[in-house]
């Protein structure tokens, strides 16, 4: 189902749910097949989620699905980049093209942001691929920051258990909170 965002992108907006991803929204995930791949990822991020190490958000259109998603780690391998004290790193940012350009993405990075505040997270941060303007230039209207060049090298293991080796070269952002 695609929609005349030209006649129905308001009321599209304030019918929008942010929530907490539930397990049963996993399938959703993959989005028709698309990230079918990610299966395992998802999987895993959201035993994460359940033992108190992360925290993911989805966008809910009622009546149609899932059309937005952030996974937000509290605690990683990489203390710099969430240590489960005062950093937190997010990823897997998404929102389905045809959504794009009315604001939810702001949104959610806003709801995201009070959101941890409140669990007294200091530095939020994400890599974000250097061929990905938009999202460059959304982050950098909420306050991010480059701080670094990041290789973009990481594994995950798909839905047939095979491991996927990427490189994606990428900018490190940053962005200081304020206290809540």
């Amino acid at each position: 189902m695609v929609i005349d965002l030209t006649h129905e992108s308001k009321s599209i907006i304030t019918e929008l749910v942010y929530r907490h991803l539930r397990e049963e929204d996993l399938t959703a995930l993959e989005w028709g097949g698309r990230f079918k791949h990610f299966r395992r990822v998802y999987g895993n991020a959201y035993k994460r989620m359940k033992m108190g190490k992360a925290i993911h958000w989805v966008i809910e259109l009622p009546g149609f699905g899932i059309i937005g998603q952030v996974f937000i780690q509290l605690e990683c391998d990489r203390p710099e980049l969430a240590n489960g004290k005062n950093r937190a790193y997010f990823f897997s940012f998404r929102i389905l093209p045809q959504y794009r350009g009315l604001g939810i993405g702001s949104k959610l990075l806003d709801i995201i942001e009070k959101d941890l505040r409140k669990r007294g997270i200091e530095y939020i941060t994400c890599n974000v691929a250097k061929e990905n303007f938009d999202a460059q230039r959304l982050y950098m209207r909420h306050g991010y920051q480059i701080i670094a060049h990041e290789p973009g090298i990481w594994s995950y293991e798909d839905e047939n258990g095979k491991w996927q080796n990427i490189k994606e070269s990428a900018w490190l952002m940053e962005k200081k909170l304020d206290p809540a």
